[in-house]
């Protein structure tokens, strides 16, 4: 498991909780649960210390390589009309403004398939416990800032690299299947735990807070279940 601290670890008062954000780079409602959660942890700095793990999770495993239009795909998916699609995309642009990520909903056309995305995820969590995190945060501003196809090998190389990661190695893992049994195994898992919609955030193997909270709601949460 990865340790992302944000709280220094000889911080004498600071309780260690277990956090597995089980989530999509897809999933607009997971880059606002991320910002939520760590605007939470930094105002509880110095009470708790996060070890956070990023777990897979995909919206749509069955989607074709060259992915589907977006509003066809919500109105297939959820029934959307075009005033209820363009109601939720401002509700999410407002969600990100608040917390300080931005979402470009002019640049992102088509839904696409992540689970490569979701490979590189687990092998930079072997690699760095940091790098995963900064993969994560890459890979959701790759789609929902810059409008990229976060299934594009070419996009996860420069995104890798960006982020420290070796853009040779990605390359690799890319054109093999590397780690997609892991990431199967993981997802099937949290499947047969009744995760069925994402973010899910499991706090110490027992708590489990869904969807994408203020960051006040992860606040209390998380205090609660440090005092315990």
């Amino acid at each position: 498991m990865g340790a992302l601290c944000y709280a220094p670890e000889k911080t004498a008062m600071a309780k260690k909780l277990k956090i597995d954000f089980v989530s999509d780079v897809s999933c607009p409602w997971c880059a606002i649960g991320l910002a939520s959660l760590q605007t939470a942890l930094t105002h509880l700095e110095g009470q708790v210390q996060a070890d956070i793990t990023f777990q897979p999770f995909e919206l749509n495993p069955q989607m074709v390589p060259e992915g589907q239009d977006i509003a066809e795909h919500l109105h297939e998916k959820y029934g959307s009309s075009p005033e209820q699609a363009a109601a939720a995309r401002e509700a999410i642009r407002a969600r990100g403004a608040a917390l300080g990520f931005t979402f470009n909903m002019d640049k992102r056309g088509r839904i696409y398939n992540t689970f490569d995305a979701h490979r590189l995820l687990h092998w930079a969590q072997l690699e760095s416990d940091s790098r995963q995190l900064a993969l994560k945060q890459a890979l959701l501003k790759a789609y929902f800032t810059d409008g990229e196809d976060p299934s594009n090998h070419a996009v996860l190389a420069r995104v890798a690299g960006e982020v420290g990661l070796d853009a040779e190695q990605v390359r690799a893992i890319l054109a093999s299947d590397a780690y997609a049994a892991e990431v199967r195994a993981q997802e099937q898992f949290y499947l047969q735990q009744g995760i069925h919609s994402v973010p899910a955030v499991v706090i110490n193997d027992r708590h489990l807070i869904s969807g994408g909270q203020p960051p006040e709601v992860f606040e209390q949460a998380l205090r609660q279940i440090a005092a315990q």
